[in-house]
């Protein structure tokens, strides 16, 4: 059987750790920021993009990886008889898995591409779940039914301070922006069947906090329940405060809290912060 060898996209939410523990590939995104061309997580961090943001004079312009760059990655790992599956972050806010599939096409090798309808931690879960069951013998058929299986049984819900950046980026109604503009409205947002939703609208800081303790509330009632994320564009001390309401009530869940990708980041703007999680 031949092996199957896992690529992704930098808007996932990996630790260096599970990168390499299931040797993951991760194709970088680009970020430019007045002018200047930089390399998702190689020539710019999570933290020095945020305040990078902050300055910058104009909202940064993010970029999918060229075909030619997946291309190249597909041929490199498929050489050696090896499938590829490339497993890629929502349509609804990067054109990434369609420069995939053009590349999967051109590629001498086996390459299966994957819009996974999330992506940060969310996207992490379909991901990890596939290289466990590729290290357990499945084959391609098998490691796909395993991501629908997870990807089924997840939730990714996030509280945003702004709509600015998501209006300006074209990944929200300009409707929605003019509000959120005026009124100082906080949105709560679920990405669902691959597309961003408006769940609740509210004026003020507590509208977000009324939808985390909710949130909290939910996570309590879940039956095999595996894991939580919390990743964050700034406001990390809300984020960790997130973190440890969970762990108070559920101790022995794993909950990971980290930033978030430039990527989402320039959508979401300042403030914004997601909470995923998935049962089994």
């Amino acid at each position: 059987m031949a092996k199957i060898k896992l690529v992704t996209d930098s808007s996932i939410q990996l630790t260096p750790e599970e990168v390499a523990r299931y040797d993951i590939r991760v194709v970088p995104l680009t970020i430019m920021i007045d002018s200047t061309v930089y390399i998702d997580g190689e020539t710019i961090t999570r933290s020095e993009f945020m305040e990078k943001m902050a300055e910058a004079k104009a909202l940064p312009k993010t970029s999918q990886p060229a075909p030619g760059t997946f291309l190249d990655v597909f041929n490199d790992l498929t050489a050696d008889g090896s499938q590829v599956l490339c497993v890629n972050m929502l349509q609804a806010i990067s054109g990434t898995v369609n420069s995939a599939r053009q590349a999967a096409e051109l590629s001498d090798g086996d390459v299966t591409v994957v819009d996974c309808d999330f992506t940060d931690r969310a996207m992490a879960f379909q991901v990890i779940e596939a290289a466990k069951a590729i290290e357990a013998g499945a084959d391609m058929d098998g490691v796909l039914a395993r991501m629908t299986e997870v990807r089924e049984h997840t939730i990714l819900q996030m509280g945003v301070s702004t709509l600015d950046n998501l209006v300006k980026g074209g990944r929200l109604s300009k409707a929605a922006g003019v509000v959120g503009s005026l009124l100082n409205i906080k949105v709560v947002l679920q990405v669902a069947d691959g597309e961003l939703k408006v769940m609740q609208k509210g004026r003020g800081l507590k509208t977000l906090h009324r939808f985390v303790d909710g949130f909290v509330e939910k996570l309590q009632g879940l039956e095999n329940l595996k894991e939580v994320g919390i990743s964050f564009a700034g406001g990390e001390a809300y984020a960790q405060e997130i973190g440890n309401k969970i762990k108070a009530v559920l101790p022995n869940l794993p909950v990971l809290v980290r930033p978030t990708d430039p990527v989402i980041a320039t959508h979401t703007g300042d403030g914004a912060f997601a909470i995923m999680c998935y049962t089994d």
